[in-house]
């Protein structure tokens, strides 16, 4: 069997570290980029066997050197995505648009076999939003250019790396109340990493293309029921406060002010919005790639690391002698 060189942008995040595993059992030589090397390398490095495995440095508006890269793939895979955005050109413009416009250039030039697009679920709903706005005229520039390219629009991604349950956890463990916004009936239907990789090598591996796909996970939970499921994993009781939308977007707007913030007014204009699957389009179950893992199963493998007593909570010893 050929082996195949992918080309990934967004490696070293939750998706791509889990991606990588998976792509090299699979026969996949895979060529990770990274802005920063020695920040990041140590993580990409453990995830494959030698020789199945380079990490480049490089600033992906630095379109020579991406174009050398994609001179040499089979297949580029794009998982990079901002949440807010910061200075030094990391805009919502820039990362979202600008950047997969050029990919899917390069990648009808040098002729792929496949390119595949991580954008989100609820761009098109979310009119009011920079980022979804962002995200949707990137779709619309990576089909231009690369009519074949198959751009993934999943869920809330989540996972012991994720920047979603860990921050929530963290959170509803440090505060005696925790706000919610829209009443918290805004509806998800979280996909594990796991899951999400799996349907990515899935794709490659039936041909897939020319598709918008909606990732999603078995279940819809809404983000009121998210916070009590957290709640009752850590066995912690927390008064969940509804907030009235002129306090949250005050709020927001203070937290915005953070190198990292909790929370940003394009972040709350997105969470008016039910982030579950359209009927627009199909899903990872209608082309064969089901994901099974949920909510409560999965996080209930770390969530120990926001209980007292970590790994040796008191409820962990009870469950022993209940046994």
């Amino acid at each position: 069997m050929k082996v195949k060189n992918c080309l990934i942008f967004g490696g070293s995040g939750q998706i791509g570290r889990n991606l990588i595993r998976k792509l090299t059992k699979n026969n996949y030589r895979v060529t990770v980029v990274t802005r920063n090397i020695h920040q990041k390398s140590y993580k990409i490095k453990t995830q494959a066997n030698a020789g199945f495995i380079d990490i480049v440095e490089a600033n992906i508006y630095d379109e020579e050197k991406i174009r050398e890269l994609l001179k040499k793939a089979d297949i580029c895979i794009n998982l990079i995505g901002i949440l807010f955005e910061q200075k030094k050109g990391n805009t919502f413009q820039n990362v979202h648009t600008k950047f997969p416009s050029i990919l899917a250039k390069l990648a009808k030039q040098y002729n792929l076999k496949s390119f595949i697009h991580l954008s989100a679920l609820g761009v098109n709903d979310a009119v009011d939003s920079k980022y979804a706005k962002s995200k949707l005229e990137g779709e619309r520039l990576i089909f231009k250019h690369f009519p074949s390219a198959t751009i993934l629009r999943p869920s809330v991604v989540y996972s012991v790396d994720d920047n979603f349950t860990t921050n929530l956890m963290t959170l509803l463990n440090r505060l005696p109340f925790f706000p919610i916004y829209y009443f918290g009936k805004t509806k998800f239907m979280p996909i594990h990493c796991s899951d999400l990789s799996e349907i990515i090598t899935f794709i490659l591996s039936k041909n897939i293309n020319s598709k918008i796909i909606e990732c999603i996970g078995p279940e819809i939970i809404t983000f009121k029921e998210i916070l009590i499921k957290l709640l009752n994993l850590l066995n912690k009781k927390r008064i969940l406060l509804p907030f009235p939308l002129s306090i949250a977007k005050f709020s927001a707007r203070f937290f915005q002010l953070f190198p990292k913030p909790l929370l940003t007014v394009d972040q709350l204009k997105l969470l008016k919005y039910d982030n579950i699957s359209s009927g627009n389009y199909q899903t990872n179950f209608d082309i064969g790639s089901p994901s099974t893992r949920k909510f409560d199963e999965e996080v209930k493998k770390y969530c120990y690391m926001w209980k007292d007593g970590g790994q040796y909570s008191t409820d962990k010893y009870n469950s022993l002698e209940n046994d």
